[in-house]
Formats: C-alpha cells, structure tokens, sequence
C-alpha cells in the first residue's frame, strides 16, 4: 500500500523571458482550488490523497498540467469545473476524466 492513495502534481513553473509555462495559464489557482475541495470532502493526509505543487513537469504545451499517481494520468484543465471533475471523478472515485486527459504526443 503506497502512503497516499492518490497524489495530484500541478506544474506551477514559470520562465524567464516571457517563454510560456504553466504559471500564465491560471495553474496557482487550479492548484488551490483542488486543495481545497480534497480538504473540504475530507480526503486530505496520509492514506487519501495528496494535492502537491511542482516544477516544470515538461509538458509545457498542453498547460496547465496536472499528473495523478499512481495511475499516472495527465489531464490539462481551463477553470475550476475541471478541477472540480478531476477531484470528483479522479481523486474520489478513481474514475479517469477522459475529456481532460493530455494526449500522449504533448511534450513541451
């Protein structure tokens, strides 16, 4: 059994120079927005699942992106109904949101 059931990543890199990343694409907020529906369902902590920030994930074109583990599924997302689809489908039920999943090909 792993120490969490599910463990969200959200790619929060920014760069330099006005390249684009997923940092001016609104990822701060999906992040805080799936941390605070896991915690407010009461899913938060060891066990359950684990919402985390990272770096770049390298997968820059399809931004923002989010990978879950460990399934290890990339979605992208828009607003907070996405979010709100990943963390009802995903996160709580183990269901997969295939109309966010980041196809395969996008890498940076």
């Amino acid at each position: 059994m792993s120490y969490y059931e599910r463990h969200i990543f959200f790619c929060l890199n920014a760069r330099d120079g006005g390249q684009d990343a997923c940092a001016n694409h609104g990822a701060q907020a999906g992040f805080d927005h799936c941390k605070s529906r896991v915690k407010a369902a009461g899913q938060a902590g060891p066990g359950r699942i684990r919402v985390n920030k990272a770096g770049c994930l390298d997968r820059c074109a399809g931004g923002p992106v989010a990978v879950v583990y460990p399934e290890a599924v990339w979605y992208t997302y828009v607003d907070a109904a996405d979010i709100d689809d990943i963390v009802d489908s995903h996160l709580l039920r183990g269901e997969v949101v295939e109309r966010l999943r980041l196809p395969p090909t996008v890498g940076r």
